[in-house]
């Protein structure tokens, strides 16, 4: 499936494009409910355009309409319900909505299979063997037909929440620390950003530990989760007239800490009223362990002028949240 997504996004397609791949991209729409007429065959236009912007919206991705890797991703992943297929831990590991849906299901009945990232990881196949000893079924960490049918006939006895959430907000909740035992990754959106090496130094001597993190989403990822770290702060600028901060949200799951720390951000920036906290599933969100927010700036506070400024309510905003 990561292959399959890596070979269409070679390049990225938007309006105007022309081609197999967006015969290909039309085609998956289609098959998802999200109509691509009356563009011509394999054209990408206004139609598509929309199609594309409407599927990142439900998938909680930047409606840009212009399809990315993370778009095609997201559309491969798409394909799946619990049930298509046999899910159980593999490299590389299985992602889909099936395996959401399966976290979902687990972790809403008290087994703790991990945030519902839609990654088939040794979470999830804990938490798999878990419920098959339970629920008397064949123990072999495999979810298929039978384990299917044994969490189907639980349907309407789960709690709202899933035990991985109610974990991460008692967890928050129950620590009376401050900033100095944080170990925090900066996501800096290009090498050498100068808002990234400011709040980078202005941390250092008030945190335990604070590192930059370069690369695409993936990479910044990684970073943090070997960094060990209590939070990740991502940072993007944008010429549009937004300020957002957002955390990892899917149907039935959110980051308890990535959306408190996105709503003390929001309020301590310049700007205030003008700024958002919001859920979506951007891979970043999604791929980092520790909470998570991405913080997209716009109304020009990136300028030179405010760099301290921005700086300084980022680490209100970090204290506050574990005030």
């Amino acid at each position: 499936m990561a292959d399959e997504a890596d070979r269409h996004a070679a390049a990225t397609l938007s309006s105007g494009d022309d081609g197999v791949d967006v015969g290909e991209l039309r085609r998956r729409l289609a098959l998802l409910g999200h109509s691509t007429d009356p563009d011509p065959k394999d054209h990408y236009g206004a139609a598509t355009t929309a199609a594309v912007a409407a599927f990142q919206e439900t998938r909680g991705l930047d409606p840009s309409g212009t399809c990315d890797h993370a778009t095609w991703t997201a559309l491969i992943e798409s394909e799946h319900q619990l049930g298509d297929r046999l899910l159980c831990l593999r490299s590389p590991m299985i992602r889909g909505e099936d395996v959401a849906d399966l976290q979902l299901r687990l972790g809403t009945l008290g087994f703790d299979s991990g945030r519902v990232d839609g990654i088939f990881g040794t979470s999830t196949q804990k938490a798999l063997g878990e419920f098959q000893r339970n629920a008397g079924i064949v123990f072999d960490e495999v979810c298929g037909p039978d384990t299917v049918a044994a969490l189907r006939r639980l349907e309407g006895r789960a709690g709202s929440s899933t035990i991985a959430s109610v974990r991460e907000r008692v967890t928050l909740l129950s620590t009376d620390h401050d900033i100095s035992t944080l170990r925090i990754v900066i996501g800096s959106p290009q090498p050498g950003d100068l808002l990234s090496s400011s709040l980078a130094g202005l941390l250092a001597p008030l945190c335990a530990g604070v590192t930059i993190a370069d690369g695409d989403s993936s990479d910044q990822a990684t970073t943090a989760n070997d960094f060990d770290a209590d939070v990740f702060l991502g940072l993007e600028y944008t010429a549009e007239d937004e300020i957002e901060a957002r955390y990892f949200s899917v149907p039935g799951f959110e980051s308890y800490g990535g959306r408190s720390l996105a709503e003390a951000i929001i309020a301590e920036l310049p700007a205030t009223g003008l700024g958002v906290a919001r859920g979506m599933r951007l891979p970043i969100l999604r791929e980092t362990r520790p909470p998570a927010v991405a913080l997209r700036l716009g109304h020009g506070l990136d300028a030179p002028q405010h760099r301290e400024l921005v700086a300084t309510s980022l680490i209100r905003a970090l204290s506050s949240w574990r005030a």
